[in-house]
């Protein structure tokens, strides 16, 4: 993997498309002891999740049903501070299992309400998948069930994770330099 530009920043190579995959088929691996037999409604998050919500499912190998959804709280660099359901989800959820697919966690806010809007519904069990997770970031108590990696409280991009547009087709997981 080498540096990457898009737009005006300078990216550097932060996770390798095999570690990724690696982690993905083990959270499908856990998803599928839990689940099968049990056709969970996978719930993507809009447009950040698409490609991990896709390679999770097909690792997890149950029947299962996927929808998405499409919150809005990101805007350049960083949070906008409110949360917009910009697409809702339109599946009958309750009595279901859920799974919330989400690419990264960095404030929590946007899951945090999510998450509770979702309880509201009365699924069977609600669950929350999350490809990054930054600790130092977080603000909002969050549960997440099934953990791809930890990171610092650093800007990301590839694997579905973009930089206003650009990025989200990359197979790794690129940091802002630090001479970006």
């Amino acid at each position: 993997m080498e540096n990457i530009t898009a737009h005006d920043l300078t990216f550097e190579p932060f996770i390798g498309e095999a570690e990724i995959a690696a982690k993905v088929e083990a959270l499908g691996s856990q998803i599928r002891q839990q689940f099968e037999g049990k056709r969970p409604l996978f719930v993507g998050v809009l447009n950040g999740a698409f490609i991990f919500a896709a390679d999770l499912v097909r690792a997890c190998g149950i029947e299962c049903e996927i929808a998405f959804v499409r919150l809005a709280s990101y805007e350049g660099l960083s949070s906008k501070g409110k949360i917009s359901t910009v697409l809702g989800l339109d599946f009958e959820v309750k009595n279901r299992h859920i799974i919330v697919v989400e690419d990264i966690v960095d404030s929590g806010r946007t899951l945090h309400h999510f998450m509770a809007d979702l309880q509201k519904l009365e699924p069977a069990s609600a669950s929350l998948a999350v490809l990054l997770f930054k600790p130092e970031a977080l603000q909002n108590p969050i549960k997440i069930d099934y953990l791809g990696f930890e990171i610092p409280d650093k800007f990301v991009v590839g694997y579905g994770l973009d930089y206003n547009g650009l990025c989200r087709e990359l197979p790794g997981i690129y940091q802002l330099s630090h001479n970006g």
